[in-house]
């Protein structure tokens, strides 16, 4: 059995759109580099809160497909060197800013009080993590950093048991499988596995929310992924969370070598 590393994909803005890539370098105890370094908190529940954005906060507190089906309209390129997000719509930009800048912050959030206006939720306001020697922030769902993985042939299965095509995007993994049984994954908490140069532990499997139901081709909820991992395999999860425990370069076509 050969077993690669199919994909790369990173979210710079947590709860928006994704990008694929064709390698990158996760450091120990890191997220995958500039993955969920900045999010959309929901003005709303920001009462009490420290929105500073330099630590951890809960993704409870940001805007998500879960909450704002909307945000499935926008896609998104992040420049590394000028450390700017451009936001696009139908494949033209529509705002770009720094956000680590407060000029550039002011910009994006401008356009999103604006995109997002009418919800509930609050005016929508753009968070940076902290980046310095000693830690880079990610607003993954866990607390610690962590970098999901997701297998192919479990998306494969899930789609035979819903009747429908179920497209990768849909569960915002940063890493893709292929050459794997369907649901082996499921066993793998506290497994290390080399991808390239790599070595991550997977540490639990990830319960799928409602943000999973939402087309990212029409932004509508058209499949119930929740109800019909629950109601065909007795539970909610799709994938694993993992830490990267030794750093290293990794590439689409690396093997990942799998360990007991």
């Amino acid at each position: 059995m050969t077993v690669t590393l199919d994909q790369i994909h990173r979210f710079p803005v947590k709860g928006l759109a994704g990008e694929r890539l064709p390698a990158g370098t996760p450091t120990a105890g890191q997220a995958l580099p500039h993955d969920r370094r900045f999010g959309l908190t929901m003005g709303g529940t920001a009462a009490g809160l420290d929105m500073s954005g330099e630590d951890w906060i809960s993704y409870k507190q940001f805007y998500a497909l879960s909450s704002e089906e909307r945000l499935a309209q926008l896609g998104l390129e992040f420049d590394e060197a000028s450390e700017t997000v451009i936001i696009t719509r139908g494949g033209k930009p529509v705002a770009r800013g720094k956000p680590a800048e407060p000029l550039g912050r002011t910009l994006l959030d401008q356009f999103f009080a604006a995109f997002l206006a009418g919800n509930p939720r609050g005016t929508p306001k753009l968070v940076a993590g902290r980046r310095d020697a000693a830690r880079a922030v990610a607003f993954t769902d866990t607390p610690a950093p962590t970098v999901s993985l997701l297998n192919l042939a479990s998306v494969a299965d899930l789609e035979r048991v819903a009747r429908a095509p179920v497209d990768p995007r849909r569960f915002r993994a940063n890493l893709w499988l292929a050459g794997l049984p369907a649901w082996s994954e499921m066993p793998w908490p506290g497994q290390e596995i080399p991808v390239g140069a790599a070595r991550l532990k997977v540490i639990e499997p990830i319960e799928r929310c409602s943000a999973t139901a939402v087309n990212l081709e029409t932004a509508q909820r058209d499949l119930a992924i929740p109800r019909i991992l629950q109601s065909g395999y007795g539970h909610l999860c799709m994938g694993g969370y993992a830490q990267v425990v030794a750093g290293g370069e990794v590439r689409e076509g690396d093997a990942v070598a799998l360990t007991q």
